[in-house]
């Protein structure tokens, strides 16, 4: 599933090539998204694009009237592509920029197309998000606190998008390797200090797979159809009973709230 790095990446590939631009139509082959496509983009032609921000998962398209929500499911990507590029059998959604064409592909369909004239922080979608941990807001302070009275391993706490959004799967096993925190650990149990080297570890692994445009594990792509390559240079997800990049331990993987989590046994402790 794309999570906050490759939503990022999409973002930042898109922003300064449609901000400006006037939408010159919108063509919907399949409405049936994780939630229907509403009748009101369809009235998006002749709006402008303002702008493209990110809450979280969730791309913000602001077309001053209002804002197009889009999220990219578990296997959506955007891509830009020339107009008149036919589209195949997973491509759900064009928003049309004359001489170019924003296409949604999501061959699972888990993806959402929506729109909202309301104010954007009290959407049900948006409204119930936790820090943006890119933001100054996420510190090592703030973490600490947030975690009292956790009772859920650390590892689920990362993936709560009620405290923390866009963090995901992978991102979470790589920054408490290299925060050295076993998975394991009680959310609640978390120190001041660890609380600091975590919250740094999460930034870092961040701003490391923006970098890399992603991790494209499966569909995801950027908005030029370029796949990511940070799950190459993962240092524990995916490498069950490989070394350890730092100590040389075998690398092993547990399920926690039915996902997959890698780690060393003696770096993280």
């Amino acid at each position: 599933m794309p999570e906050l790095p490759e939503v990022e990446v999409t973002r930042r590939g898109l922003a300064p090539r449609l901000r400006g631009r006037a939408i010159s139509g919108v063509a919907i082959r399949e409405r049936r998204l994780r939630w229907p496509i509403p009748d009101a983009v369809r009235r998006l032609a002749g709006k402008r694009v303002r702008g493209i921000g990110r809450r979280g998962k969730y791309l913000l398209m602001d077309c001053g009237a209002g804002h197009l929500i889009l999220h990219l499911g578990m296997s959506g990507s955007l891509r830009l592509v020339a107009a008149g590029t036919p589209a195949g059998k997973h491509d759900h959604f064009d928003l049309e920029f004359g001489d170019r064409v924003l296409r949604l592909r999501d061959p699972r369909r888990f993806g959402a197309v929506l729109w909202t004239a309301g104010e954007l922080a009290k959407h049900p979608l948006l409204a119930h998000l936790g820090l943006e941990p890119l933001s100054s807001e996420l510190t090592g302070e703030r973490l600490h606190a947030l975690s009292r009275g956790a009772r859920v391993s650390i590892k689920q706490f990362l993936m709560d998008a009620r405290r923390l959004v866009g963090v995901g799967n992978i991102y979470a096993s790589e920054s408490l390797f290299l925060a050295r925190i076993a998975p394991r650990m009680r959310a609640g149990k978390l120190s001041r200090e660890k609380s600091e080297r975590l919250s740094a570890a999460i930034k870092r692994t961040l701003h490391t797979a923006i970098r890399a445009g992603g991790s494209s594990l499966r569909d995801f792509v950027s908005s030029d159809g370029e796949r990511g390559y940070f799950q190459n240079r993962s240092w524990v997800y995916g490498r069950e009973g490989k070394p350890c990049r730092r100590c040389g331990t075998a690398i092993r993987r547990i399920v926690q709230g039915a996902r997959a989590t890698y780690y060393c046994p003696r770096c993280q402790t």
